[in-house]
């Protein structure tokens, strides 16, 4: 049987507290609660801030939130702020615009392995049954509900998850929106580059440096299901430059990037 772990769970948001609260509702229904949850706010506003407090006095365990000044698309330093607040050796990430499966944590945990971080997948949810669980304010869903797309993605039988190995040298397709790692190995990699500003690929920059400091990648599938909530897609100004600096760091070989989690 595995020691217990400590486990810090960060979500990430920027002024969508409708999707907000419909993540922290699925949080608060875990079969197996996270230590912490850590919101990183990339400069919402007050409407965000007081969903959070209102959740404060409800919720299972310790509920924090850092913010910093709306300056931008800057998830990638809110993000290295989360991750030094976050007291766990274990470390999961996912969006605020996420509905977990109640038994996304659980799974994270049963699955952690030193030496490799999680690439996770993610079910996506229609506009028209985005709109109607956003309304009604509901968070429960499977693999046959209405209006789920990708069903392989939002199934969980734990059981078949072995057979979807995925490569150990792996990075391009990680999801920010799914993702786990030892916080040891995060800072060893020096975090999330901080010159990646604008939308896109800091994820898979991230898990190009654990590949390079010999930090493998495993494949979930069928297992820590969560569901993505519809929403249009962010501006994407800088995803040329940022996926450029991706493909310099698996070409080079890049371990650590020079502004990041220790230079904060």
């Amino acid at each position: 049987m595995k020691n217990k772990i400590t486990c810090s769970l960060i979500v990430s948001t920027y002024n969508w507290p409708e999707a907000l609260e419909l993540c922290l509702m699925s949080i608060m229904q875990q079969k197996v609660l996270p230590d912490e949850v850590i919101i990183a706010d990339d400069g919402s506003t007050d409407k965000t801030k007081h969903l959070i407090e209102t959740y404060k006095e409800i919720f299972p365990v310790k509920l924090l939130h850092v913010w910093h000044e709306d300056n931008g698309f800057r998830k990638t330093i809110i993000l290295n702020e989360a991750f030094r607040l976050a007291n766990g050796e274990y470390i999961v990430q996912i969006d605020g615009d996420i509905i977990l499966n109640r038994f996304f944590i659980k799974d994270q945990i049963a699955h952690a392995t030193k030496g490799y971080f999680i690439k996770g997948s993610r079910g996506r949810l229609t506009e028209k049954r985005s709109i109607q669980l956003l309304k009604e304010k509901s968070i429960y869903l499977n693999c046959f509900s209405k209006g789920m797309q990708s069903r392989i993605n939002s199934t969980r039988l734990p059981i078949l998850s072995k057979f979807f190995f995925g490569k150990k040298i792996s990075s391009r397709k990680v999801k920010g929106c799914n993702f786990a790692v030892w916080k040891n190995d995060f800072v060893k990699a020096n975090g999330y580059n901080n010159d990646l500003t604008g939308w896109g690929h800091e994820d898979i920059e991230l898990a190009a440096r654990l590949n390079n400091i010999g930090v493998f990648t495993k494949q979930l599938k069928m297992s820590a299901v969560c569901f993505h909530i519809f929403h249009k897609l962010n501006a994407r100004n800088n995803m040329h430059s940022n996926y450029g600096v991706y493909e310099k760091t698996i070409k080079e070989k890049i371990l650590k990037c020079s502004n990041g989690y220790i230079q904060l």
